[in-house]
């Protein structure tokens, strides 16, 4: 198979998913399981097809899904893929990426965010708006007056505003049938960053839970031009990272072991 972009891949590493659930005490873990073959099967097309858009008929459509993007000033993504058992025993495969993809949350054959768009459409289209309207207010005041000063302030208070709106918007249920919201989860010492919830791991836990599917593994790789900080590099498996994703995956993956004997005979 020709590459489109010569950069090496790196072996499979074994990463195991998950974080502690405040909640009942306890670290949970998932492992790889078939997921990382999976993943190079996905690389395999991401790089012969150079777009993501790679489920619609016929695949490689919409020019916006083109992974281009990836290896130039953005810089790379990371991609996940879940293997998960239905109810009838058979196997389905689910795969995610982070945040959004050139502006989209949905993409054909991918899973969606967490929460619902159309709220988070409402409630952030018209904040932005006024949020960069006060930036350029800001620009037109001599730096440290008065106005300027009060401007900043405003700006500052509803930025966190809709910081916390947003968060509200995020609702995880767990393999325990129990659901909470995004701070009730947390279990990080620090504010819970921005954008958390949107990494491929809790996209992928979440509509596993709510589609009744049990899963078998999970593995992430990043895909693109290597990050700033370089702790990401081209074809890389990683684990979910510490920072957004432990903080909520215990909670997510809370009762899960307790399905595993259930779900032994489907398999």
């Amino acid at each position: 198979m020709k590459r489109r972009h010569q950069s090496p891949v790196t072996e499979p590493a074994i990463h195991r998913t998950g974080g502690f659930c405040k909640r009942c005490g306890v670290d949970h873990r998932l492992g790889p399981g078939n997921t990382q073959i999976l993943c190079q099967d996905l690389m395999g097309r991401l790089d012969l097809l150079g777009t993501i858009d790679l489920f619609s008929l016929p695949p490689g459509n919409h020019a916006a899904f083109s992974t281009d993007s990836l290896f130039g000033e953005e810089r790379g993504k990371m991609f996940g893929v879940m293997e998960c058992l239905q109810t009838d025993g058979t196997s389905r495969i689910l795969y995610a990426f982070s945040g959004q993809y050139n502006g989209s949350w949905l993409v054909e054959g991918w899973v969606p965010p967490i929460f619902d768009i159309d709220l988070f459409l409402s409630l952030t289209i018209e904040r932005e708006k006024s949020i960069k309207a006060l930036g350029r207010a800001i620009d037109g005041y001599t730096p440290h007056s008065y106005n300027w000063l009060a401007k900043r302030k405003e700006r500052r208070q509803l930025s966190r505003t809709v910081m916390r709106e947003i968060q509200d918007l995020y609702r995880f249920t767990n393999f325990r049938g129990k659901t909470a919201d995004l701070r009730e989860v947390f279990s990080g010492n620090k504010g819970i960053p921005t954008g958390t919830g949107d990494c491929c791991a809790p996209k992928l836990l979440h509509f596993a839970v709510r589609n009744n599917l049990y899963p078998l593994g999970i593995s992430e790789f990043f895909w693109g031009r290597e990050n700033q900080s370089g702790s990401h590099r081209h074809g890389s498996f990683a684990s979910a990272c510490v920072e957004k994703c432990e903080p909520i995956l215990g909670f997510m993956l809370c009762g899960l072991e307790e399905c595993r004997q259930t779900n032994r005979t489907r398999q």
